[in-house]
């Protein structure tokens, strides 16, 4: 939004380079945290006195002026956002547990951040890496049972660890990073396991991109759908000196798509060509909780969703 706003004032090239100076100073400073470096150079901390001035006041004072430090959980950050955020001035510090750890079970100390983590154990918690890398959990705060369905209670505990169902992995810090849900794994018909929680990030970095679901189980490849941010869409056809588009055109629209591609193409440079994303289709209208294609908490419903667009995911593969 912040940015939006910039560009249709002309100054996108200015915010983009406040952005990036924000990212570095506050990468600067965690290595700086880390004993791996000496913090902000004099020429960055200069630009940064800068900005703070003319971009970074107007980011917090968007938030109330007063706000230095804020919590996220629930649905992981990108590691840009946070050191952006800190650069600007207000410290995300991401955390991680589940209804069945009593909340927090993992968070990033003050004083020692690790953006793109969710942290260390808090006191008296342990973390576990199994060996298929699913997340266990153990300590005081870890639930003694589902009520009144022993079953689930031993799928979920054993002697006392609790298998949360995520995936991650812990560095050499003991920072947690969680890289997707272990139901969510795709298996191609070549026999390649694919993660799609990466990959979804990514591309719904582009800012035109709303959602985005990654599917390939069972089939060649791996493909997806995408829907779009309409304001942002709207925004972008109006700094392109174009008029807004019904979202049947939009779908079919060779720029809108050319972006998308783009923010495609950038999210497969991280994985393999196996786990890359082969072909992929604009809809029309976003995945919805009315509808239910989405959770209360706004995560994706794959099953729904491939289920109510089962017409479009098989043309994926025509």
């Amino acid at each position: 939004g912040a940015r939006r706003k910039a560009e249709a004032e002309g100054r996108a090239g200015p915010f983009d380079k406040a952005v990036d100076i924000a990212v570095k100073y506050a990468e600067a400073l965690e290595q700086k945290a880390f004993g791996l470096g000496p913090g902000p150079s004099a020429g960055l901390r200069v630009q940064h006195q800068f900005f703070d001035k003319v971009v970074y006041k107007k980011v917090r004072d968007a938030m109330g002026g007063r706000v230095r430090h804020a919590m996220s959980g629930g649905s992981g950050m990108n590691r840009r956002l946070g050191l952006f955020f800190a650069g600007a001035g207000v410290a995300v510090f991401e955390g991680y547990g589940l209804t069945e750890s009593t909340a927090a079970a993992t968070a990033n100390p003050p004083e020692r951040t690790r953006y793109g983590t969710v942290g260390q154990p808090i006191p008296g918690t342990s973390v576990h890496i199994a060996d298929d890398g699913e997340v266990w959990l153990h300590g005081p705060n870890v639930f003694s049972g589902y009520l009144n369905n022993p079953a689930a209670t031993r799928t979920a505990l054993e002697d006392g660890w609790l298998a949360t169902g995520d995936l991650g992995s812990l560095d050499e810090d003991g920072y947690l990073t969680i890289t997707g849900r272990k139901k969510e794994i795709l298996v191609t018909s070549g026999g390649k396991s694919v993660s799609p929680g990466g990959l979804e990030e990514r591309v719904r970095a582009h800012p035109l991109v709303a959602q985005c679901i990654v599917v390939g189980n069972d089939r060649p490849y791996i493909a997806a759908l995408v829907t779009v941010d309409q304001e942002s869409v709207d925004h972008w056809l109006i700094m392109q000196g174009r008029t807004p588009l019904a979202p049947a055109e939009l779908v079919r629209d060779p720029d809108l798509e050319m972006e998308v591609r783009r923010a495609v193409v950038a999210a497969n440079t991280a994985v393999s060509q196996a786990e890359s994303i082969r072909t992929f289709r604009i809809l029309a209208h976003p995945f919805t909780e009315e509808h239910g294609l989405l959770t209360p908490s706004l995560k994706l419903k794959r099953k729904a969703i491939e289920t109510a667009y089962a017409v479009e995911v098989d043309a994926l593969y025509h």
